[in-house]
């Protein structure tokens, strides 16, 4: 009797399991972006309004948190809001995407693992949940982003497997050109392929054939080191030393730097790292009293605002290192000087910018900050900041031209005829409903040109034509350094075209009106050969005398067999 009981409720428990509507629920949310608004197409950008943060160790028994950052990033805010201020201006414009808004979603993370989170939200976004059904992913049609190297590979590498494109305006690591890993990755920043190549000529040019070699411990310093040092030894330029450090490193590695630079006889370094490394470094080499060195540098640092406008950092004068070109953008400047946290009401960090630029709050009646309370009346017109200045646009640009890229991919798909097409059967894209992989296989093909009269375009691995100007560091009032535009570089032209200087005067390392002379060995007067120094470089030589039956009319004769004539 027990066990027909048993089998019965059995069979009225499989009953009802099978008339249960089957229930789909969410583990968790996806993080909200910073800013956003809508639109028919969606755009995603990933920037770093803050950078900067302590080490953590994950144990893996939980799901990681987000992490706080640290330092105020003003320039990461204008590229956010220079991506804003293209996909309004392509709203307006009725000659590209007309009847077709692009709205938005930017996230503001640092970390590599944050900002990864940050993409994956991009990439699987959802919906809105209703109580029996999960909905669908709501994926962006383009990412663009992110700023440094490394965390752009971290997420590009996974996002290329969805065949989202990336579009990176300041990711220079040679390495993500390799589209077996990165399949969905372009730049509208030259690969530092092209300048490490430039650099090795530049020290070549001005006769420095003994340098040293110092870059971040990331695939952006390494790989772009690596690339340098190669191209160095090409052209007869020999290193003395390559090092590596990272800011959030032990800092005995920090120190280690330091005593190679103090114990090396080269007086010319070769940086190529990130701003925030070379902050650290230049400022314990100001504390030894380690002077006199002729800086050249990586764009990833050489005109960032918080080094060139700052009285701490005026070792740096004379500095050179090549840049994307100045440009303008008409009407980003007003566009910046209208921003108001009023804008985006859930933006936290809006407010907080806002807050540390009039030095208020907008918070009432908090007892433990004593800051006033904001007027209202606030207007960043009237204040000077770097996030409003606009008289040194290059990789806001590079922003500026990255979304009109993903639009003018758009465009192209809309306005597909059929028949004509590029996939099955020569059909065209479903403007109900565009995939990113269809965005990512027109914009292989975009080819436009600015209103600024640059022309944009990315060859087969997602590069963008490699075009520099080469600029010097040089005093100006008040402790802020000026930068001057001395020559260009051009990798698109023949060998021996390629590095022209303009009739610009120099100012050189420390202010200094001489160039410094940084040599292994001093040339070898006629009369005498070169004789390369055991276990030294070949830039590392004495001179000798030539011997009998030979003789040398000319400085620094290499030295040869007996009896060659030389």
């Amino acid at each position: 009797m027990l066990l027909l009981m048993l089998l019965l409720e059995l069979v009225l428990n499989m009953q009802w399991m099978q008339t249960e509507e089957p229930v789909c629920k969410l583990l968790g949310r996806a993080q909200q972006p910073e800013l956003a608004k809508d639109g028919d197409l969606i755009i995603g950008g990933i920037f770093s309004f803050r950078t900067g943060q302590d080490g953590a160790i994950e144990t893996f028994q939980t799901a990681p948190t987000p992490r706080p950052c640290k330092d105020l990033n003003s320039r990461e805010l204008q590229f956010a809001h220079t991506m804003m201020f293209a996909i309004e201006e392509i709203n307006q414009n009725r000659e590209i995407l007309h009847n077709i808004s692009l709205g938005y979603k930017i996230y503001n993370d640092c970390g590599s693992m944050d900002i990864l989170r940050a993409a994956m939200a991009l990439a699987n976004g959802q919906e809105n949940v209703t109580t029996n059904s999960c909905s669908k992913p709501n994926t962006v049609h383009a990412i663009l982003g992110h700023s440094g190297s490394t965390p752009t590979m971290g997420f590009a590498r996974i996002i290329g497997r969805f065949k989202i494109p990336v579009i990176s305006h300041f990711a220079t690591c040679a390495c993500l050109s390799n589209r077996k890993e990165f399949p969905s990755f372009f730049r509208t920043i030259p690969s530092d392929y092209h300048q490490s190549r430039a650099l090795a000529q530049l020290v070549k040019h001005f006769g420095w054939t003994w340098v040293g070699a110092i870059s971040s411990d990331n695939d952006y310093g390494n790989d772009g080191m690596a690339t340098f040092v190669q191209a160095a030894q090409e052209v007869g330029v020999c290193v003395e030393y390559s090092v590596a450090f990272l800011i959030s490193g032990p800092r005995h590695a920090l120190l280690r730097v330091v005593e190679v630079i103090k114990h090396s006889t080269s007086k010319v370094i070769m940086a190529f790292m990130t701003h925030r490394e070379v902050k650290v470094l230049v400022e314990e080499l100001q504390k030894q009293n380690i002077t006199g060195l002729q800086w050249i540098g990586s764009d990833a640092w050489i005109t960032d605002n918080s080094l060139t406008d700052s009285e701490g950092y005026t070792a740096l004068i004379g500095a050179l290192g090549f840049v994307v070109s100045r440009a303008q953008i008409p009407g980003l400047g007003q566009f910046l000087q209208e921003v108001n946290p009023s804008q985006f009401p859930h933006s936290t960090f809006l407010r907080e910018f806002w807050e540390n630029v009039f030095n208020c709050t907008l918070t009432p009646h908090s007892l433990t900050d004593r800051r006033r309370l904001c007027s209202g009346s606030e207007n960043l017109r009237e204040v000077e900041t770097q996030f409003t200045d606009v008289s040194e646009l290059r990789f806001a640009n590079n922003v500026y031209k990255a979304v009109y890229a993903v639009a003018h991919a758009l465009h192209n798909l809309l306005t597909c005829e059929h028949s004509q097409g590029p996939f099955t059967n020569n059909s065209c894209a479903n403007g109900n409903s565009i995939k990113p992989w269809q965005v990512l296989h027109y914009l292989q093909t975009v080819n436009f040109t600015t209103n600024s009269g640059e022309t944009v375009y990315f060859d087969s691995n997602g590069d963008s034509p490699a075009r520099y100007e080469l600029i010097n560091l040089q005093n100006a009032k008040d402790s802020i350094m000026e930068i001057a535009t001395i020559g260009y570089y051009d990798a698109s032209l023949p060998e021996g075209q390629q590095f022209k200087m303009n009739n610009v005067s120099i100012v050189w390392g420390g202010g200094s009106e001489l160039v410094a002379v940084s040599v292994c060995s001093e040339s070898c007067p006629p009369g005498t050969r070169k004789a390369v120094q055991r276990g030294k470089p070949v830039c590392c030589y004495d001179c000798v005398h030539c011997s009998e039956g030979e003789i040398s009319n000319t400085t620094d004769v290499d030295g040869g067999p007996p009896g060659t004539g030389r």
